[in-house]
């Protein structure tokens, strides 16, 4: 898997969802769903260098790719299910959102194994 490719459209897709979300839903959305998309997007942004962190990283072990995994999961079910809330103001989406929120630990879990290595003692 390409993760270092993923990682950057991930990455510009938040930057066109930020965009949007200042120009084309600014009036659309009232303050609360503004916060909820401004937050997705966000997650979305820092987890998107985690993952480009991680795709970078030397494939001494597949803990790495794990974690491309987990954080990719955590944007889509995490930030997917905030941008989608705000848009629609469904709320009943926000109780998948904590699932997201796991993959994003799991993720950055994962990559602190990964740095600590076989055998390492903390």
């Amino acid at each position: 898997m390409n993760w270092s490719a993923i990682a950057s459209i991930f990455l510009a897709v938040a930057v066109g969802l930020g965009a949007f979300g200042a120009h084309g839903l600014r009036d659309k959305l009232d303050a609360y769903s503004m916060d909820v998309w401004n937050k997705a997007v966000f997650y979305h942004f820092i987890h998107g260098l985690g993952m480009l962190i991680a795709s970078l990283m030397p494939r001494t072990s597949p803990v790495s790719e794990y974690a491309c995994w987990a954080l990719a999961a955590g944007i889509l079910i995490f930030s997917g299910s905030l941008d989608v809330l705000a848009v629609t103001g469904v709320r009943t989406l926000g109780a998948i959102t904590p699932i997201g929120g796991l993959c994003f630990i799991a993720g950055w879990l994962l990559l602190a194994w990964h740095f600590i290595g076989p055998g390492a003692k903390l």
